[in-house]
């Protein structure tokens, strides 16, 4: 018995060590980013209700009554929380869903998938890697060159028109709309 627990004190001990070095190794390993989020008390100020409940609650806007899905502006989509770039216009399709819909994103860095179960089948859930804001989803029936489309709820964007680019500190995304 003494012997069975001498083991498992060992493995139990290795296993912890491991974990702290390689969760050490990742946290240095993080590049620092000017994209963050903010407390939960200034989001709570800062957003709407419908922003708040899509990104932090990942609720779901309703399709054709958003602010975004019929844009057609030139312009890129940033995290209505962090502000970090996420999809430009020029990505953007008419999808029919009544969401915003791009077929890549702007900044692929910028963009977390994982898969959720909400509605039983599995989904791929889209999330802002800085800020963690829930985005939408993404499915494989989207146009060439991917063939993907990415869902996007209106509330977790915020548009920034391709004249206020460099005025908003975007300003390396303009060089996108320079043919148009």
């Amino acid at each position: 018995m003494k012997k069975t627990i001498l083991i498992l004190s060992g493995i139990i001990s290795v296993i912890a060590m491991s974990s702290a070095v390689f969760s050490s190794d990742e946290a240095q390993s993080k590049p620092a980013s000017n994209y963050i989020k903010p407390a939960d008390s200034e989001l709570k100020q800062r957003l709407t209700p419908i922003q708040y409940s899509v990104t932090q609650n990942d609720s779901t806007e309703q399709p054709f009554k958003n602010e975004y899905w019929d844009e057609k502006r030139d312009g890129i989509y940033v995290d209505v929380v962090s502000g970090e770039p996420l999809f430009s216009s020029t990505h953007k399709f008419k999808s029919g869903t009544g969401w915003p819909s791009f077929y890549e994103p702007l900044e692929t860095k910028n963009i977390a998938e994982k898969t959720d179960y909400i509605l039983i089948f599995p989904r791929t859930e889209v999330r802002s890697s800085n800020a963690d804001s829930h985005l939408g989803h993404v499915f494989s029936d989207g146009p060439e060159p991917t063939g993907l489309r990415y869902c996007i709820n209106s509330a977790a964007l915020r548009f920034v028109p391709k004249d206020e680019l460099k005025k908003e500190g975007y300003g390396e995304y303009t060089a996108l709309f320079d043919n148009k």
